[in-house]
């Protein structure tokens, strides 16, 4: 391998490594507005009189098929392909008999974003090419076919069509690394490249005043901005109900009582809630039932709601039907005015109750019978007449006998008795309901029955006058 050749291959890896450099830092860049990768082809002109200001007839011709594609909005690269054709007038460095062949690489550095109409460029690049008979790699190069390698660079300009189709002309200063193989020289292109990718559809324009990301057309809320789960709409305190819709906005709520709160839970908003920490109901305005009297019966099942009362009466007072200050649970004659001291019934007088003792001690029965003498009869008839006078009182008549004689006669002999004061009672008119009888016997003496006198005071009958049986 010559001195020549090691120089031109060290210059390209040098000018390659100096690309990839650059290629590497513009990939970091927005890919917005990137040229897609384009083919196309060109008509080229090569002119290796580079003194002159015009082409002479050493210029060759030729065309490119080339692959172009951005890399950043303003930097693009391509490759290319070369293709001279023979012409017998050029000196022995371009092939009289076949088709030259070049493959160049190069950066574009344009003045604009890919997407300008009329954009200038600058262009740097290196290639490298057969011109004799054969393409021949480097590294076998033989007498019949020359190899170099050059450097370009040079202006352009690109028109751009929708950013589907780019009109190219180019001039590029042409460096070649081995004039005695390739003069330096200028080349010349006009060129077409069209896009790989499919063009796409235009999206429409959608109106979206708020920014958003809703369309204006449905956002519910075009000019303020909102969530799409909400059609657009804003929820400030986040509990899922649009603002709009929410009579507590800025308090996050439930979503039956129209976004407000409800904390203890009665179905009624707090902010309608007299009671917004204890359950109640919606016609007391959130809080419970009242009890105005306290007596622990609400006012809903309270028949006297103003007054303090027991649930057994409804939440009334427990009644007292006569006003005698007793009330009719305590009260013995609860019709009928009385006094404590008496269970709420009247007290009987002194005078009525002497009379009645009077009358007991003056019933006398003939010897071992339940006949009454005669003699019993006033006293008796002072009993009816008290009665009388006195519907609301009761008799009561107790019968009693010594002990002589057995316990069964004594004790059928002293109801007897009882009985037989009783019926003459009610021969009086008075209702035997208001009577009661009962003997007790031996059972209850007053006196010693081992005396005459005893036994005499044991054999007795007792009245006994009440409002109460």
């Amino acid at each position: 391998m010559t001195t020549q050749l090691i120089k031109k291959v060290l210059v390209s890896i040098l000018f390659t490594v100096a690309l990839s450099g650059l290629y590497a830092q513009q990939v970091k860049k927005a890919k917005e507005g990137v040229k897609k990768a384009n083919i196309g082809v060109s008509f080229n002109m090569h002119d290796f009189d580079t003194e002159s200001l015009f082409p002479k007839e050493d210029s060759v011709y030729g065309f490119s098929v080339m692959f172009w594609k951005g890399i950043s909005p303003k930097v693009d690269y391509s490759i290319r392909y070369n293709g001279i054709f023979p012409n017998k007038n050029v000196n022995d460095v371009i092939s009289k008999n076949a088709l030259s062949s070049e493959l160049e690489a190069a950066i574009h550095a344009k003045a604009f974003p890919d997407k300008t109409i009329l954009n200038p460029f600058l262009t740097l690049g290196v290639g490298g090419g057969s011109y004799h008979k054969d393409l021949t790699a480097y590294a076998n190069a033989n007498n019949n076919s020359e190899l170099n390698a050059h450097a370009l660079g040079g202006v352009g300009l690109q028109l751009n069509i929708k950013s589907e189709l780019y009109f190219l002309a180019q001039a590029n200063y042409r460096y070649s690394f081995n004039e005695n193989r390739l003069p330096h020289n200028m080349f010349y292109s006009i060129g077409l490249t069209k896009s790989l990718s499919k063009k796409e559809a235009a999206k429409p324009v959608v109106a979206d005043r708020d920014k958003d990301g809703v369309p204006d057309i449905a956002d519910a809320c075009p000019d303020v901005a909102g969530i799409a789960s909400l059609q657009g709409c804003p929820d400030k305190d986040g509990d899922g109900i649009a603002d709009k819709d929410d009579a507590c906005p800025d308090v996050a709520g439930l979503k039956e009582l129209n976004g407000c709160p409800d904390r203890d839970g009665d179905g009624i908003a707090d902010k309608d809630d007299k009671c917004p920490d204890t359950k109640g109901l919606a016609k007391y305005n959130g809080c419970p039932i009242p009890d105005s009297d306290g007596d622990g019966v609400n006012d809903e099942e309270d028949k006297c709601p103003s007054v303090a009362g027991v649930q057994r009466y409804q939440g009334c007072p427990v009644p007292d039907a006569d006003n005698d200050g007793v009330n009719d649970e305590e009260d013995k004659c609860p019709n009928l005015a009385g006094v404590r001291e008496n269970q709420g019934c009247p007290v009987i007088s002194e005078e009525i109750t002497k009379k009645v003792g009077m009358a007991a001690k003056n019933i006398l029965f003939v010897t071992g019978s339940a006949k009454l003498q005669k003699s019993s009869y006033k006293g008796l008839n002072d009993v009816v007449k008290i009665l009388q006078d006195n519907p609301d009182m009761k008799l009561s008549i107790e019968g009693h006998t010594d002990n002589v004689g057995s316990d069964d006669k004594n004790q059928v002999l002293s109801e007897n008795r009882a009985n037989t004061v009783k019926d003459y009672v009610v021969s009086k008119g008075i209702d035997a309901s208001r009577i009661t009888s009962s003997g007790f016997g031996e059972t209850k003496p007053v006196a010693d029955n081992k005396t005459a006198a005893g036994r005499q005071q044991n054999r007795r009958s007792e009245l006994i006058l009440s409002y109460y049986q």
